[in-house]
């Protein structure tokens, strides 16, 4: 019975939200207030006191890798297959169909269902799923569609890809390559989370162990990761303007539904690792729209709400396919 009434609670949180927004309670940007805390307070803690409680070995490194692949491989795929479509619906593609919400949303359901041991597993794939999410996917993204430096799509059009700059003065091509460093390094260490987890494996590497009493201290705000989670999902959710919206978020979830069959059944024959483990990575693989596809949509297309619906609509389809999953491989 917990199996169900676990999911159907995290479910009723993401009403909550939207129903607080919807009569005024929290207004339509409030979001981004419970989006900080979630970022920069309850994420960090989940994440330490999951390294915290559980045995970390080396050879969960493998997930990480796993994880880095399962997010980059289909940014390329799709980048190769809608080569017809405009740059607009590539780029809204290539950024919410790519990603995985995984530290805001996978992470408090599969402890959820499966127990706080197996928020490890989820911990360590989402490292490598951070190098995309926290600012890879949208360098990739950009790049491979020839976006301008600033995000701004408005000047490309609706051709298939950008136009392509060529840079003929050196001092001009090494100041664009220094610039567009220094974006994509300092995307990387001003996300909290990404900090985090680096500290995480630099002493996962050393072996030294975390002190209980940091576990002790972090629990508390740690707990209240899965609650603010849902909720800022919730707070999200904005009906979609036209039936372009609606196709556009249905190409989203296809594409979704096709990675998370693909990832989830490498996981659960391939990965070298017992059941448990094989089991909380598929879940994993089922994971929704990561929340940082809100801030790129934003920045590259100016449509934060559209992202905003997508997320939460492949929220409440991730939640029922997790929940089927586990009763299914119990």
């Amino acid at each position: 019975m917990g199996a169900i009434i676990q999911p159907l609670s995290l479910l009723a949180m993401i009403a909550a939200g939207y129903m607080l927004k919807r009569t005024g309670i929290f207004g339509k940007r409030d979001y981004h207030v419970v989006q900080g805390m979630v970022f920069n307070l309850t994420l960090p803690a989940a994440i330490i006191v999951s390294f915290a409680s559980n045995e970390h070995r080396l050879s969960l490194l493998w997930i990480s890798l796993f994880g880095l692949l399962a997010s980059a491989i289909p940014i390329f795929v799709i980048y190769a297959v809608t080569f017809r479509k405009s740059v607009r619906e590539r780029a809204f593609l290539m950024l919410n169909a790519g990603g995985m919400n995984v530290g805001n949303f996978c992470l408090p359901i599969v402890t959820a269902l499966m127990g706080t041991g197996a928020g490890i597993n989820v911990v360590m794939f989402d490292i490598g799923n951070s190098f995309m999410m926290s600012a890879g996917m949208y360098v990739m993204t950009t790049t491979l569609l020839r976006i301008q430096d600033d995000g701004s799509i408005t000047t490309i059009g609706d051709a298939p890809v950008g136009p392509r700059v060529r840079l003929t003065d050196p001092q001009a091509r090494r100041l664009h390559r220094s610039s567009s460093l220094r974006k994509v390094l300092r995307s990387f260490y001003t996300s909290i989370s990404f900090d985090v987890y680096i500290v995480m494996l630099v002493i996962l590497l050393a072996g030294i162990a975390i002190p209980a009493g940091v576990k002790t201290f972090l629990g508390p705000i740690g707990s209240a990761n899965a609650f603010c989670s849902m909720l800022m999902v919730g707070m999200l959710m904005d009906v979609p303007e036209s039936r372009h919206d609606v196709r556009q978020i249905l190409d989203v979830v296809s594409w979704k539904l096709i990675f998370a069959v693909v990832f989830g059944s490498i996981a659960w024959f391939f990965l070298p690792f017992g059941y448990e483990v094989r089991k909380s990575i598929l879940l994993v693989c089922l994971a929704p729209t990561a929340v940082f596809s809100i801030l790129f949509t934003e920045r590259v297309l100016g449509n934060a709400k559209l992202a905003g619906f997508t997320l939460a609509s492949t929220c409440i389809i991730s939640l029922v396919l997790m929940t089927a999953a586990n009763l299914i491989l119990q």
